[in-house]
């Protein structure tokens, strides 16, 4: 019998509601655990899967066709893929790029990844966006449907979670010319390749720090701007990110912060931040700017936000950006300082690059 022909090895996917789906082993055989979540990117499968904000969570593809383009080294936002495990319909082994280095299957075996596909994926979405983000555990290994529900009861909840410090880089690095006179110090939350590139691509010189470094050692590199990045988990634990962010409010410095950041910076400012029903994730987000009045369609992945209500009734932030399909906070100001942030990702690789004007912005401030 061909390999192709060969009967595929049974996988089981179990929800902490219950619900169960059977499909097909992929990836690396054995048993992973994580918060349900999907994503309704159609392209850009390899730089979700290594985005650190991913970091404890089961990904849905919904795009029907997964590894069809197979794998690059340059198609990366970190060093590894963050992601506990995938779900998709058609995982495929077989891939028609011509540059691709290796099959998806190839890579999640080489990393490690649990997967599942031959699922319904457009039912398991529409559960997820009924019932809201849950646990799930998917094994190659395990068929007891009770075995594998005790395992899953050992999984702690996504909220209360503080994971930014997990995935941080633990040493410091530099990236960009080091005789640019804009220096942004950025603190590392779970930071993507790709915006660091944004940043070094409009002539800064960078120095990245692990999530925890004191506000003392930020100065030490004498920057002119500070950048709060993107991350996993759940902000409202992150006393010391607050900490350090009221310190560098202080010193009127300009402050950009992506999703993780910009829940910071709402914190730092008193507003709280609450965990979503079952968040934002994908590369079609319509996202209203109320400074320009116009529109945006961008990329996202989150499952925290900021609090909406106290957004309006603080008298220190402005409300900048607006999700179009909910109404949700996805961009504020502070007022009287030269800080801002937003919920999406305007470095959005492989796109849409509607919102990379937030870096050129950022840039100008340190200018001024």
């Amino acid at each position: 019998m061909s390999a192709s022909s060969s009967p595929k090895k049974q996988a089981i996917l179990l929800l902490a509601d219950g619900t169960v789906f059977i499909g097909n082993a992929f990836g690396k055989t054995g048993t992973t655990t994580g918060e349900i979540c999907f994503n309704t990117g159609m392209t850009g499968y390899q730089e979700v899967f290594t985005d650190p904000s991913y970091y404890g969570q089961i990904l849905i593809m919904n795009n029907v066709h997964i590894g069809n383009y197979g794998v690059k080294d340059v198609d990366v936002e970190s060093d590894s893929v963050k992601v506990k495990g995938v779900i998709g319909r058609n995982l495929e082994e077989q891939f028609s790029r011509l540059t691709a280095k290796d099959s998806l299957q190839k890579y999640f075996d080489e990393q490690g990844v649990v997967a599942i596909d031959d699922v319904d994926t457009r039912a398991l979405v529409a559960h997820v966006r009924t019932q809201g983000a849950m646990n799930c555990i998917i094994s190659t290994e395990i068929t007891d449907i009770e075995q594998l529900k005790a395992e899953l009861d050992k999984v702690p909840s996504m909220g209360g979670l503080e994971l930014a410090s997990v995935v941080s880089t633990k040493e410091s690095y530099y990236l960009g010319n080091p005789d640019s006179d804009i220096r942004i110090s950025v603190l590392d939350f779970g930071v993507k390749k790709n915006i660091l590139n944004c940043l070094v691509e409009r002539g800064a010189y960078v120095k990245v720090h692990n999530a925890k470094t004191s506000f003392e050692e930020l100065e030490q590199f004498n920057p002119n701007g500070y950048f709060m990045s993107n991350g996993p988990g759940d902000p409202e634990p992150m006393d010391y990110a607050v900490k350090i962010i009221k310190q560098i409010l202080a010193t009127n410095k300009p402050l950009f912060g992506i999703c993780l950041g910009h829940q910071l910076l709402a914190l730092a400012n008193d507003i709280p931040t609450f965990k979503m029903h079952h968040g934002h994730r994908g590369l079609n987000h319509p996202v209203k700017n109320l400074i320009s009045g116009k529109s945006e369609i961008t990329t996202q992945n989150h499952g925290f936000g900021v609090n909406p209500d106290a957004v309006r009734a603080s008298a220190n932030v402005e409300i900048t950006h607006l999700n179009l399909n909910d109404e949700s906070i996805e961009g504020i100001r502070i007022k009287n300082k030269p800080a801002f942030s937003v919920q999406y990702h305007p470095e959005a690789t492989p796109g849409p690059h509607d919102s990379r004007y937030l870096f050129d912005e950022f840039i100008g401030m340190i200018k001024k």
